[in-house]
């Protein structure tokens, strides 16, 4: 895959509001490229293991990243973490948490799991933004992830 060769991002939030904010955000920094949004847990994980109504998806082209809440209906999003960090085929997969809670056991599972980043949604329309636009430039364009 070389660099102008679209990528897919996976964001996982259940909260409509922020999902399109997110989805506005990347398109804004240009980042756009393949967005799928997942709207529980179940369906992150059907989209990632291409099972399900994802079944059909090539799963030889994983994400690029994923941008995940964690308070999800149906499997909340440490249990997604979990998930992807221990399987063999997905551990590598850079897994963003993006969520409201700043309480520190869900920080320390977080990582423990093997989170590769935590940032806190801010409230604030603008600091959302920019966190985000900040978070998404440096996952999909500065950071280079293992092969």
């Amino acid at each position: 895959m070389n660099q102008f060769d679209p990528v897919d991002i996976l964001i996982v939030e259940d909260n409509p509001h922020d999902a399109e904010l997110i989805v506005r955000t990347l398109q804004k920094q240009k980042l756009a490229n393949n967005i799928f949004v997942a709207e529980d847990g179940a369906e992150a994980l059907d989209f990632i293991f291409c099972r399900g109504i994802h079944s059909n998806r090539d799963k030889f082209k994983p994400p690029k990243v994923i941008f995940l809440d964690l308070k999800l209906p149906k499997v909340n999003g440490l249990e997604v973490l979990k998930e992807i960090k221990s399987n063999a085929e997905t551990k590598k997969l850079p897994v963003v948490i993006i969520t409201s809670s700043k309480e520190d056991p869900d920080i320390t599972k977080a990582y423990e799991l093997g989170a590769n980043s935590y940032v806190v949604k801010p409230v604030d329309f603008v600091e959302f933004v920019h966190a985000f636009s900040s978070t998404g430039v440096y996952w999909l364009l500065v950071n280079e992830a293992p092969r």
